[in-house]
């Protein structure tokens, strides 16, 4: 597995646990050149960000997809390709398949595993899964489950990172941590929350922190209420927050509560 780890534009590297952020997945470079360019620029707290072409690598290489991804990594991003287990029912040869065209088209660093299964039952095959990625980046893909919610705890040694809460602020707000979390380092883990007000992402931040969430994306944006993608997400984390330079001022370098 790969770590998190200092360069020009990421910071908030494993040894100082310092926060950071995790891009879930921009809308198309075509749709959102200004989210994509915003991701390059230096001192920006990132440790990640998702490509999502079509529901995956779709079926041929895409320019504009390849530009994008070109020039995070010529800034130090990690680049990770977009497959969905959908919870666990996913062919895994399919998912084999749309990793390699990843790493062959657009040379991604590791994967972000959506809607990956939280149950005890799913887990061996999860593991399966997750240790041919690792081998088709000959032991250096950069994994994240993103459950959005606790999984059973044995998923923590499956991957870099679990994402354990995706949703509203409403909900945020009110949550609780697993107890079991407190056995690893907030670099483990990763929140991802839309709907936050202006005026509440210190206390956004703050709870982030409580819980031990080493990587963050909070936007104000909500998406459109009762649209949702196959993902179940409203399409919120798929524009610049409206607060970005905010988030940026107050986890970038040296920057801490």
């Amino acid at each position: 597995m790969s770590h998190l780890t200092t360069s020009t534009t990421t910071v908030g590297a494993v040894e100082e646990q310092e926060m950071g952020v995790g891009v879930p997945g921009y809308a198309h470079p075509l749709l959102a050149p200004v989210e994509w360019a915003e991701l390059t620029r230096p001192g920006t707290p990132l440790h990640w960000a998702v490509l999502n072409v079509a529901e995956g690598p779709g079926d041929r290489p895409d320019p504009h997809c390849l530009e994008a991804a070109g020039r995070l990594t010529n800034a130090g991003v990690k680049v990770l390709g977009h497959l969905d287990l959908r919870h666990g029912s996913r062919d895994f040869g399919e998912i084999v398949s749309e990793a390699h065209r990843f790493l062959d088209w657009y040379k991604v660093d590791g994967f972000y595993l959506d809607r990956a299964p939280t149950d005890r039952a799913d887990l061996p095959e999860v593991r399966r899964v997750a240790a041919t990625l690792e081998a088709v980046l000959d032991g250096e893909a950069h994994l994240v489950l993103s459950h959005g919610t606790h999984p059973y705890p044995g998923y923590a040694e499956a991957a870099d990172q679990l994402v354990t809460f995706s949703g509203a602020w409403t909900d945020y707000r009110w949550s609780q941590v697993a107890e079991w979390t407190a056995e690893y380092p907030p670099e483990k883990f990763v929140h991802l929350v839309h709907g936050v007000p202006r005026s509440h992402l210190d206390e956004a931040m703050r709870i982030a922190r409580w819980q031990g969430a080493g990587t963050i994306f909070f936007t104000d944006h909500t998406g459109h209420p009762g649209h949702t993608d196959r993902f179940g997400q409203t399409g919120a984390f798929q524009t610049l927050p409206g607060y970005w330079d905010e988030i940026v001022s107050r986890i970038g370098p040296g920057v801490s509560e």
